[in-house]
């Protein structure tokens, strides 16, 4: 069976084709990636309109990118899998539309996937795999979240930001210090050079003794760092207060997880979305997992950031575990606002079912 998944939630349009065996991981065949990261640059952030008429432009082509580099046709697809949501609306409903459009032509079902639930599993595609039950740490834009994962479609909200999430913190910082879109990822590179002790940050809710998350203050601490420095500070002071604010947050993310480990008594981490990525988090989640025995799993880097490959592989999975995707042709819905922690799952045309 292969499954064609389709990402449009916000800035990345995204096709894969995925295999999926009787027994087994599903294994991924081809997989196609468009960021919207230049078009968005000039504003400083993604404006939804210019995201969902690119998402148009981009699905038809990047389909046939990954059919050519699988070696396979339209009429070799089984099912059809999109991100229902969360995300942007606009964007989200071209990739339902797509879908829906795409799997009606064919006579083939169809079925919407949670996005935070593709960033979760996409660990499965990478070289070391991880077994449930393992405990999640998602940080995906603007979620932070921490989730006892037993199996596909049953989660358990552990934590979450309170305000904004670990990922709008690094780019909100990095607009602060002048740095260009997309924020995050030139704060850490910017961090590179710097001391890390040299500005004594705020790590919020470090011992608040539950397992949520607040990255709005150290935003504060670091405008208030900034303004101190005066309108011209030096190279080094700004690279110093990168490397400051990466790791408030990375201690901050890495002594959560330990926490959730040790509340849910669990020897398995797997660490999801875009901020997965970030060098020190990885660095130092590993050497703390090794002190205690644990095990950290990570998607592999060209799966870190929206992509349609931990849409396909959720797809897969779902259906490996009995879920029923949509038949025929039919209305659908998306959701921009859906919780994760449920054992639940809406397909296209609204309704709850079970996987």
């Amino acid at each position: 069976m292969l499954v064609l998944g389709v990402e449009s939630s916000c800035d990345e349009t995204g096709v894969a084709l995925v295999e999926v065996p009787q027994l087994g991981t599903p294994r991924l065949l081809a997989h196609a990636l468009h960021t919207q990261v230049q078009m968005h640059a000039d504003y400083g952030g993604v404006v939804p309109e210019l995201a969902s008429r690119d998402h148009i432009r981009r699905v038809v082509p990047l389909t046939r990118a990954v059919l050519r580099d699988s070696q396979r046709s339209l009429s070799d697809v089984d099912v059809v899998a999109f991100t229902q949501g969360p995300g942007l609306a606009g964007a989200l409903l071209v990739g339902a539309g797509y879908a829906a459009a795409l799997a009606t032509a064919l006579n083939k079902p169809w079925m919407g996937i949670h996005h935070l639930e593709g960033h979760l599993l996409s660990p499965f595609l990478s070289s070391d795999p991880p077994a449930f039950p393992f405990v999640a740490l998602l940080v995906s834009g603007g979620h932070t979240q921490l989730m006892h994962v037993r199996d596909v479609g049953d989660y358990e909200l552990l934590g979450e930001t309170v305000d904004d999430a670990a990922g709008e913190a690094f780019d909100k910082c990095a607009k602060l210090l002048g740095l260009p879109y997309p924020g995050g990822a030139a704060l850490s590179l910017l961090a590179q050079d710097g001391d890390l002790r040299a500005f004594a940050l705020p790590r919020p809710l470090l011992h608040s003794g539950d397992l949520d998350f607040s990255f709005a203050g150290l935003k504060t601490a670091v405008m208030n760092q900034w303004r101190k420095l005066g309108p011209d500070p030096s190279p080094q002071a700004r690279a110093n207060l990168a490397a400051s604010a990466q790791a408030a947050i990375v201690e901050v993310l890495v002594a959560k997880s330990l926490q959730a480990l040790k509340v849910t008594g669990l020897q398995r981490l797997v660490v999801a979305g875009g901020v997965g990525a970030n060098g020190p988090l990885r660095a130092q989640l590993n050497a703390q997992a090794q002190k205690r025995g644990h095990r950290v799993h990570y998607p592999e880097l060209s799966l870190c950031s929206d992509n349609g490959a931990m849409i396909a592989l959720a797809g897969a999975m779902r259906l490996q575990r009995g879920c029923v995707p949509q038949a025929g042709p039919g209305c659908f819905e998306v959701l921009p606002r859906w919780p994760l922690a449920s054992s639940t799952v809406v397909n296209p045309s609204g309704q709850e079912v079970q996987p």
